[in-house]
């Protein structure tokens, strides 16, 4: 690459964590974002006491402080979603959910250029390998709606990057020899998959096409794994699983909602809240119910599942975790294991485990030949989760990557290589 400061801005939008990069010559390419940080939690919170929106952590700050108003998180996840096409009300008005994205983008590009001191009308964007498992029209309009969403913002040249090839083009600056690199990126709503060949000589090639040996991917990240711990180890307090007098189960609807982070405030509604108290009086034991019920009139779902998110950062390196719950009822709390986290996210490992296995044999390679699996993603320490994907390659060494930075570093080395 020429000593000179790239043209063209790289966004990672993500589901968890956003970052923005910009290549410049002996400078990291993330650019600070919030505070010192080169991430912004992909966070809107809007103040309805202040009649503004908030972004990232001072979004999330202004939540846990008690201010009246809606959080709005996992954003991404809208993308190939049916909400994509409807609406929702903010600060009294009602918004398109695609306005919803465009605002937090915008936000991004605000912060960056403000930090370049320059503005971009060039982007690479990441992209996950599939927005939609099994949906090619669906995966296309994802795509479209946020090319779209990008030319609005007044971008007027916009390309894709998949997210993993990214990645190993972040990790490519640190190579010494050619190697065969199987990319595992876990994010916050995808696991996104590449085998790329690398080495030094290759890094100022324009075209890298030979280089990527099969990309893949599936619709599962930080947010599923937070979800089915959630539904596993808390949400049994909360009635899940109750046997109504007639013998059938609960429906579970309501603790699936509070259990994802885009549905939680449907839990909320008032038509739903009613539907429960009915339902309490054909209830065996109301005692789940009554604290959901509880929940849901402190409006603590959000922070329920910033709980849960923490517990399933915590599991990664602990083997126990109490989650203390007596804001809804004194002395009430969730024990949880690494044990009972492993078993909850097992069905979702062995797709994740099939998808890499369908990634070698879309390559023609056996799981001896590739030289490096190097991960990266917030959710790529789980050690369940690398144990499932060691499993096949057992000749590889284990590398990791900047969870939250690789991907928009290796934007931005793309968005040089791309405009100049």
């Amino acid at each position: 690459m020429n000593q000179t400061a790239a043209n063209a801005l790289g966004i990672d939008f993500g589901t968890s964590n956003s970052t923005a990069g910009w290549w410049r010559p002996g400078q990291a390419p993330l650019l600070i974002l919030e505070n010192d940080q080169r991430t912004l939690p992909s966070v809107i919170f809007f103040n309805t006491e202040e009649r503004r929106p908030a972004y990232g952590r001072q979004a999330l700050g202004e939540y846990l402080d008690g201010y009246e108003g809606r959080l709005m998180r996992s954003l991404k996840s809208l993308l190939g979603s049916k909400l994509l096409k409807s609406e929702t009300t903010v600060l009294g008005s009602a918004m398109p959910f695609r306005d919803l994205l465009g605002l937090f983008i915008g936000e991004l590009k605000k912060r960056a250029e403000a930090q370049a001191g320059r503005s971009f009308e060039q982007l690479v964007l990441g992209r996950p390998v599939f927005f939609v498992d099994d949906d090619a029209q669906a995966d296309r309009e994802a795509a479209d709606t946020l090319l779209a969403v990008a030319h609005k913002l007044g971008f007027k040249e916009v390309s894709f990057q998949y997210e993993p090839i990214a990645a190993a083009f972040d990790y490519e600056r640190s190579v010494t020899r050619e190697e065969r690199v199987l990319i595992i990126d876990i994010g916050g709503g995808t696991s996104d998959f590449s085998i790329v060949r690398l080495a030094p000589q290759r890094r100022e090639l324009s075209d890298r096409g030979d280089d990527i040996l099969a990309t893949g991917g599936v619709h599962i990240g930080g947010t599923d794994f937070d979800k089915q711990l959630s539904l596993d180890g808390v949400m049994p307090l909360f009635g899940y699983g109750s046997r109504m007098k007639s013998d059938a189960f609960m429906p579970t609807s309501y603790h699936l909602n509070l259990a994802t982070w885009h549905t939680i405030n449907a839990v909320y509604a008032q038509k739903s809240q009613l539907a429960l108290k009915n339902m309490r009086y054909d209830i065996l034991d109301p005692t789940g119910i009554d604290r959901l019920l509880a929940l849901i009139e402190q409006r603590a779902g959000h922070w329920l599942a910033m709980q849960m998110e923490d517990s399933k950062i915590a599991l990664t390196s602990e083997a126990q975790r109490r989650i203390d719950l007596s804001r809804i009822e004194a002395g009430l709390a969730a024990e949880l294991s690494r044990q009972l986290f492993d078993d909850a996210i097992a069905p979702l490992l062995t797709r994740i485990q099939a998808s890499v296995a369908d990634l070698l044999q879309q390559a023609g390679l056996a799981g001896e030949s590739i030289d490096t699996l190097f991960f990266t993603g917030g959710s790529s320490s789980i050690p369940a989760l690398r144990q499932c994907v060691q499993a096949l390659l057992p000749n590889a060494r284990v590398a990791d990557g900047d969870s939250f930075g690789s991907i928009g570093s290796g934007l931005a080395i793309e968005a040089k290589r791309r405009y100049g």
